[in-house]
């Protein structure tokens, strides 16, 4: 029979996040809405916290937890407010877990730590105005020029892509093509990068606090060594 009982441990940290959410997110919740402003200082206790750090081993600078962990995390967050949610789900799992999943040695130390550490955030660059979440509608480029993948393109709607500790967007791009095929490729780039811009905030009807923007990518140039995972098993 499967026991479902929570640990010690998780039942502590769903009681600390609850907390947290109660007294230091509620009621600063109204204001970010209203105003349609990032909770930086949120996101800030959050990363002292270690709640970015959840499911990472702690020689990354994780929290040595899991999925189970961030899960009970999020819940108790989003009870609360689901923007604060968002942004730690999206930074986690969209941000950082392609880099632990699938990056190098060097790509994982050069940038799990800081996003762990929720002094950096990361997203993920898929969506596509036409072709939304669908990686193989993807119309974006990344060729190969002289050890420098040079990307142009434009994504819609990516969370976390336009605040002040935004540090690395995860870009699918059509690097070639394989049998009449997109090869789809992902490519870490890291922000700021010359070329590689993030328009107005959407004005959306619900989430007001998170961060969401399109972004632009013309002749962004970054170092042969930024693929992330094999060319062309992008998705």
């Amino acid at each position: 029979m499967l026991d479902t009982r929570l640990t010690d441990e998780q039942v502590a940290l769903r009681r600390t996040v609850e907390q947290f959410a109660r007294e230091v997110v509620a009621p600063v919740s109204y204001h970010h809405d209203r105003t349609r402003t990032f909770p930086y200082d949120v996101v800030r206790q959050m990363g002292e916290m270690g709640l970015f750090g959840l499911p990472f081993p702690e020689e990354l600078g994780g929290m040595g937890g899991d999925y189970f962990a961030l899960c009970l995390a999020l819940e108790e967050l989003a009870r609360v407010d689901q923007s604060v949610a968002i942004t730690l789900e999206a930074g986690v799992s969209l941000g950082a877990m392609p880099v632990y999943r699938f990056g190098t040695t060097e790509q994982r130390q050069q940038w799990l730590p800081q996003l762990a550490a929720g002094q950096a955030l990361g997203a993920f660059g898929l969506t596509e105005a036409g072709g939304g979440s669908d990686a193989g509608a993807t119309r974006t480029t990344a060729v190969l020029t002289d050890g420098q993948w040079v990307v142009n393109g434009s994504k819609a709607f990516i969370t976390n892509s336009g605040t002040d500790l935004t540090r690395l967007v995860t870009v699918t791009a059509v690097t070639g093509s394989v049998s009449g095929k997109k090869e789809i490729s992902t490519i870490l780039v890291p922000m700021p990068t010359p070329g590689f811009t993030a328009g107005p905030a959407y004005d959306k009807v619900g989430w007001n606090a998170s961060d969401t923007h399109p972004l632009t990518l013309e002749d962004v140039r970054v170092p042969e060594a930024n693929l992330l995972g094999e060319r062309g098993r992008g998705y």
